[in-house]
């Protein structure tokens, strides 16, 4: 039998959704909604499929990795490709002979 979780939404009203209009005179009228609570419960796991244990302890993103960043570096790396093939298109060369390196005589290295 699969463990029940609690969810709450703020989203959900169990009462009335009417909320009062301020006046100039009392702004106290408005009407907080209460938060519901309801239970989502799996009636029986499919077969393989085990609970964990314990539940996963995430930690603080290591030296700056965190998803925000990742997504800037994705779009500067994008930028940067499209500016290369852009450069080797209008000189006709390709980056490494830009920038001097001899191409297509293979590493010369004595074995």
């Amino acid at each position: 039998m699969a463990t029940s979780q609690l969810f709450s939404s703020p989203f959900i009203s169990t009462g009335s959704s009417m909320i009062n209009a301020p006046t100039r005179h009392n702004i106290s009228l408005l009407h907080i909604q209460k938060r519901v609570s309801f239970k989502i419960q799996a009636v029986k796991l499919p077969a393989g499929v085990e609970l964990p244990k314990e539940q996963p302890k995430f930690q603080a993103p290591f030296l700056g990795f965190t998803k925000t960043a990742e997504t800037w570096n994705s779009r500067a790396c994008m930028i940067g490709l499209i500016g290369t093939f852009i450069v080797e298109l209008i000189l006709k060369k390709g980056i490494l002979e830009i920038i001097g390196v001899e191409v297509g005589k293979g590493l010369d290295i004595p074995l």
